[in-house]
């Protein structure tokens, strides 16, 4: 069977900024396909690149069999992308954007106003389909945008961080549509740095971060690879990384305790894996009691896709974002020192 896309070795740089390092991961026809990362780790260069809005460095590219690099128009016909940003025409009304998004696509007038129909229906924008967008509410303009992608039908609907900004009603919304659209066969590869969305979502996965895929699969397996349960431990609320270290070589002895990392960005915090069916909590208390290292908090949990980040990076998604919008605003205060110098 031929894969929806194939994307083998992607590289792209912007100047000196490497966007994507080396990208590889395929997504089967007929499935919900999640990039997994936080903001600037290249999912959305990745896309564009495979939207034909970018052209790569260097790698493969291919949907449905056909290469995005070599025959740009005959792949973008197999797909519908809907970016981040929601961009409509706000004095048009939904009806109206849709006939203009169909005669962009060429689609006959026979075909046209069925389709149009077809999508309002589907997500649920009868009654908004002839007022003018610019009056619609965040989660009515994304389900709008989306009817826009599909107008073509198109065997990939790729979608760029397809629920951010949206409430928790309009985010279930977005899901549930989703997954009628993979159950009526249409396959959709959606960016994301939502633990929980990818999770709820996507049949496979890939990790992404600073250009390159860490992890992939499927999420039950990629939390089970990861191991035994979690415990989360802070034995300060903000430790020294000596008393921190000294915690972890007393831990890592422990018969349970499969593996322990420390997690400088939340204040020298301990994640531990220990064993499923062990009672740990006591004994690790008792073991830092004997090094006269108190415990601030701890928890335990089963895996989760965090875990899963954490141990490929050695670091939390949220330490992730915090890390790249801190960059960001770092580059944005030297950009207004250089115009203002």
């Amino acid at each position: 069977m031929v894969a929806a896309v194939l994307i083998e070795n992607l590289k792209k740089n912007y100047g000196q900024t490497q966007a994507v390092q080396d990208i590889s991961f395929t997504v089967e026809p007929g499935e919900i396909f999640g990039l997994l990362g936080p903001n600037g780790a290249g999912k959305t260069t990745t896309i564009r690149c495979l939207c034909t809005l970018a052209k790569p460095d260097s790698g493969k590219i291919e949907v449905c069999g056909v290469s995005a690099v070599e025959r740009p128009r005959e792949a973008r016909q197999r797909l519908g992308y809907v970016a981040q940003e929601v961009a409509l025409d706000k004095v048009l009304t939904g009806r109206e954007l849709l006939e203009l998004q169909a005669a962009l696509y060429h689609l006959p007038s026979n075909r046209m106003k069925p389709r149009i129909e077809q999508l309002l229906n589907l997500l649920g924008l009868q009654e908004y389909a002839d007022q003018k967008t610019g009056t619609y509410s965040g989660g009515i303009r994304k389900r709008l945008d989306l009817a826009a992608g599909l107008l073509h039908q198109p065997d990939v609907l790729v979608l760029d961080e397809p629920t951010v900004g949206l409430d928790i009603e309009s985010r279930f919304v977005v899901w549930d549509f989703l997954r009628k659209l993979r159950e009526a066969g249409t396959t959709v590869l959606i960016t994301s740095h939502y633990l929980e969305e990818v999770d709820a979502l996507a049949d496979h996965l890939a990790i992404i971060d600073r250009g390159k895929v860490l992890a992939a699969g499927k999420p039950s397996d990629l939390k089970d690879r990861v191991g035994g349960d979690r415990v989360t431990l802070r034995i300060r609320e903000f430790a020294a990384l000596e008393e921190a270290q000294q915690a972890k070589e007393k831990l890592q002895t422990l018969p349970f305790v499969e593996q322990a990392i420390i997690n400088e960005a939340q204040g020298n915090s301990l994640n531990l894996v220990v064993q499923r069916n062990s009672n740990p909590l006591t004994q690790i208390e008792q073991s830092l009691q004997d090094l006269n290292i108190p415990v601030f908090s701890m928890a335990q949990s089963r895996p989760s896709l965090d875990d899963v980040y954490l141990a490929a990076t050695g670091r939390t998604l949220m330490d992730a974002e915090l890390a790249a919008a801190g960059m960001r605003d770092m580059k944005k205060e030297k950009k207004q020192q250089m115009s203002s110098g």
